[in-house]
């Protein structure tokens, strides 16, 4: 059963073309020069009861805004959107009624009151029933000890302690689809984990559609069947994760910083040396990101990350290391390229 459907959706921003200084301002006041921002520009896509599904992009590809128009947020500008049967921006409390959100680090529990206060009152804005509510305590007090956190006012809990009671808060009442805007941002690696585990375990206890916003590679991998890429407010890709599992699974990006001797070296330089040196052409792509810091994506299918990085080391002055996971952009350029065609 299709519980979220979108046909050719777009949300268009109308902006004022600004100009410069006081007597810019003064312009302004009276002026009709207007551009078209499209945000969103003709998404379509429909998600079936109980999947969790990834809505990744870069920043500014059309995700929140996506999203703010699927919870009611937004009106959209053209297309239709159907949420459990029915318009968000049109039929709002039922909607609401029907739906769990969390955007970022947004709180929705009252910043004074310990957090089971705020439950309290969620459970009579819901008008949630006793014993459904009581269940749903259970099961958190189960998975995360949530009753340790009772008597904390929220503003004493860490941010990992208030995104699980977050969390908590959204699936109160129950609801059949829950949003997730960047639900593990700034959280250490443990709490991450924590957080994961708790939202997998709600999806297949109660069968929650689940939508997630994230920038980090590992919610996907972890959570996700399904992936759905964005960029530029369209959609380039919607498929099974497992297709695109080697581009977050094989790939690496190793940053290193170069001191000043080589902070010279353009990323042409360094590419074709290692190129030339282990012939692995289009194994590895080198962008500048910062200063003398060069990023050098690694496809490990094709050589080794060690490989690289004992050869940097011998052949660089090399200040510092680090070693990421592939950057989202990094998987959207890939697709452009037709990584996945």
């Amino acid at each position: 059963m299709k519980v979220i459907e979108l046909d050719n959706v777009e949300k268009h921003f109308t902006m004022l073309n600004r100009h410069e200084g006081i007597s810019g301002a003064i312009r302004d006041l009276f002026s009709n020069d207007y551009r078209t921002l499209k945000a969103v520009d003709g998404i379509s896509m429909a998600i079936e009861a109980g999947e969790t599904v990834g809505f990744v992009g870069p920043n500014g590809a059309g995700k929140s805004t996506t999203i703010k128009m699927m919870t009611g947020v937004l009106e959209p500008t053209r297309g239709t959107i159907r949420v459990n049967g029915l318009t968000p921006h049109r039929d709002r409390k039922k909607h609401m009624r029907n739906i769990g959100v969390i955007f970022g680090q947004r709180t929705q529990l009252w910043w004074e009151l310990p957090v089971v206060e705020s439950f309290r009152l969620l459970r009579e804005i819901y008008q949630i029933d006793r014993e459904a509510y009581d269940r749903t305590i259970e099961l958190f007090v189960e998975l995360v000890r949530l009753d340790e956190l009772f008597s904390t006012p929220v503003r004493f809990l860490s941010l990992g302690q208030r995104m699980v009671c977050d969390i908590a808060a959204a699936f109160l009442h129950c609801p059949s689809v829950i949003f997730l805007d960047e639900p593990t941002i700034g959280l250490d690696v443990s709490v991450k984990s924590k957080i994961r585990s708790l939202i997998k375990t709600l999806n297949e206890t109660n069968a929650t559609t689940i939508i997630l916003t994230t920038h980090d590679v590992n919610d996907i991998e972890t959570l996700c069947r399904r992936i759905i890429v964005i960029d530029k407010g369209r959609i380039i890709f919607d498929g099974d994760i497992q297709r695109v599992s080697k581009l977050f699974g094989a790939y690496r990006t190793l940053k290193v910083d170069l001191s000043e001797s080589h902070a010279g070296v353009t990323e042409d330089q360094l590419r074709s040396r290692i190129q030339a040196k282990f012939a692995c052409n289009g194994a590895v792509a080198v962008d500048r990101v910062d200063g003398g810091w060069m990023a050098l994506t690694i496809d490990q299918d094709a050589i080794g990350l060690l490989e690289i990085l004992s050869y940097v080391l011998a052949e660089f002055r090399v200040k510092d290391v680090k070693i990421e996971e592939i950057a989202t952009e990094s998987i959207i350029r890939r697709i452009y390229e037709g990584a996945l065609r």
